[in-house]
C-alpha cells in the first residue's frame, strides 16, 4: 500500500483519487494568480479532487539569462501566503539552494525540489529537514529505479512525507519521452507518485532561447499515466498560455480543463476500484 501524504487539505497516496497540483509556471502578478487560483479552486471543489496551488517564485532554471524569473523568494512567498489563506488551499512551489529552504518552510506545504536538483544532497536534506512534504521531480537524465536514493536522503533525516514526480527523459536535443513503466517503477518505493503531464510534453531549449511545448498531448498522456494508477496529476495552467511569460507552450488553457478532468477522474474511479 503507498504511504498516504497529506499536504494541508490535499491528500495523496492510499486508496483514493488523484490530488491535483496546478497553477502557472511562475507568478506573473498577483491579480492573474488570484483569479487562475479562484478559478481551480472552483472547479477542483465542483469536480471532488484534493488541490494543490503551484506556482514559482522563482524560475532560476530559465534557458536565457533574459528571461523571466517570477517576482522573488520575498515577494513571491507573500503572494502565495495570500493564496493560501484567501483560497483556503495549499501551495508549493519550488526551492532551488539551501538557502531558500527556511523562508520557503514558513509558507509552503510542499518544498518542490526541480528535476535538475533532485541528485543535491544538501538541498534534499535541508527539505527533509523542515518535516513538511517534500516533491521531487525525476530528473530528465535519472533512471526511476536510481530514484531511491533520493528518497534515501529525504528520508535520512527522519521525514518521510515524500512524493516524486515524473515528468520524461531526456530524449535527444530537445525532445522528452515519457516511459510509463517509471510510474510502476516509483511506486513500489511506498511513496505517493505523481505524474507532470504538462512538462511531459516541453521542448527544453526548443524554440532559441526558451524552450518550445507540445500542449496537445498533454491529455493522451494524462490518460495514460491515470490508467497506471498514480497518486495525482501535475499540470501548469494559465488564462491565455499564447502569453504567459514561462512555458507557455506546454501550459493548458484554464478554459480547457474541466472537460480534460472529467474523463480522467472515469478511468481513475475504474482503475482504484473507487
Amino acid at each position: 500500500m503507498i504511504t498516504t501524504i497529506n499536504a494541508g487539505s490535499a491528500g495523496f497516496g492510499g486508496q483514493q483519487p488523484f490530488a491535483l497540483i496546478a497553477g502557472p509556471c511562475v507568478l506573473e502578478d498577483a491579480d492573474t494568480t488570484f483569479r487562475i487560483a479562484e478559478f481551480l479552486k472552483n472547479l477542483t471543489s465542483e469536480l471532488g479532487i484534493d488541490f494543490v496551488f503551484k506556482a514559482s517564485y522563482d524560475k532560476a532554471n530559465r534557458t536565457s539569462v533574459n528571461s523571466f524569473r517570477g517576482p522573488g523568494l520575498d515577494a513571491g512567498l507573500e503572494m502565495l501566503a495570500q493564496v493560501k489563506t484567501r483560497f483556503d488551499v495549499p501551495v508549493v512551489s519550488d526551492v532551488h539552494d539551501v538557502t531558500q529552504v527556511s523562508a520557503a518552510a514558513q509558507v509552503l506545504d510542499i518544498l518542490q525540489i526541480p528535476a535538475f536538483l533532485c541528485r543535491q544532497t544538501d538541498l534534499l536534506v535541508a527539505a527533509g529537514n523542515t518535516g513538511k512534504v517534500v516533491n521531487v521531480k525525476k530528473g530528465q537524465f535519472q533512471a526511476p529505479w536510481d530514484m531511491r536514493h533520493v528518497v534515501g536522503k529525504v528520508a535520512s533525516t527522519g521525514n518521510e512525507q515524500i512524493i516524486l514526480t515524473e515528468r520524461g527523459t531526456t530524449f535527444g536535443y530537445n525532445n522528452l519521452v515519457v516511459d510509463m513503466r517509471s510510474l510502476v517503477i516509483m511506486r513500489e518505493l511506498n511513496y505517493p507518485v505523481v505524474f507532470d503531464a504538462t512538462h511531459a510534453v516541453q521542448l527544453p531549449g526548443g524554440a532559441d532561447g526558451a524552450s518550445a511545448g507540445q500542449r496537445e498531448y498533454v491529455s493522451s498522456l494524462a490518460r495514460a499515466a491515470v490508467a497506471t494508477g498514480v497518486d495525482g496529476l501535475f499540470l501548469e495552467v494559465h488564462e491565455d498560455p499564447e502569453c504567459a511569460r514561462c512555458d507557455g507552450p506546454n501550459s493548458l488553457y484554464l478554459s480547457d480543463l474541466k472537460n480534460m478532468l472529467q474523463p480522467l477522474l472515469a478511468i481513475d474511479a475504474l482503475v482504484k476500484q473507487l
